[in-house]
């Protein structure tokens, strides 16, 4: 639990070449593959769906952590653990019955996570912050890469990780947004575990080295 991940986001990759920036994040020292499924509905974008994900899980050798942006996630908690997720994020915004959500997950065999907008209070989680292997902490508004990080994340972190270590819980807290190597150690010595790195990643000019500058900014 200590360890502290990098988690390339796949939405930001050259769809036109996505074997090989899978490829490119397996060689490298990334932690995890993030996965953006977005509908059209709870959020004005459509990402990719079942096909696109059952082709990355073919030649991804990380864990493959799956963040659904989408209404009534419940509908396809098992189509995405049968290709392959390995933890399955829903947001808080679209549960009407979390515990329960988190509960179907769970008896899937995957991680359950739960994403929280940025206008979502921290404290809505307590009821259920033990049942919740992650937290996603959206430092931008849902929907679209490249978004400028909001700052009152840093706020949110430290008051979600007060929340988890009175309630003794073992969830991690991931941030999704914004980030780059400016931001990353603040957000890690605020109680992040798990940061997630779109734009910044694949718009550099050397994607694997920019992975190993953050994975040892956050050392």
């Amino acid at each position: 639990m200590d360890s502290k991940l990098i988690a390339p986001s796949v939405l930001a990759a050259d769809f036109a070449n996505l074997q090989r920036d899978v490829e490119m994040i397996n060689e490298s020292e990334a932690d995890w593959f993030h996965i953006d499924i977005m509908d059209g509905v709870f959020v004005p974008n459509i990402s990719f769906g079942m096909p696109v994900l059952r082709d990355i899980v073919k030649h991804a050798k990380k864990t493959i952590d799956v963040h659904l942006m989408i209404v009534e996630p419940d509908r396809y908690i098992k189509t995405f653990a049968d290709l392959g997720s390995d933890i399955l994020t829903v947001h808080y915004e679209a549960c009407t019955h979390l515990h329960r959500t988190l509960q179907a997950i769970k008896a899937e065999g995957m991680k359950a996570g739960v994403a929280i907008n940025p206008h979502t209070n921290v404290s809505l989680l307590e009821d259920t912050i033990k049942d919740i292997d992650l937290v996603c902490v959206m430092s931008v508004n849902p929907g679209f890469g490249g978004q400028s990080f909001i700052e009152n994340t840093y706020k949110k972190v430290k008051q979600l990780k007060e929340i988890i270590t009175k309630n003794n819980a073992s969830t991690r807290i991931e941030i999704d947004g914004g980030v780059t190597d400016k931001n990353a150690k603040k957000l890690i010595d605020a109680g992040a575990d798990v940061l997630v790195a779109g734009s910044f990643v694949f718009k550099s000019d050397d994607p694997k080295q920019t992975i190993r500058n953050l994975k040892n900014s956050i050392l």
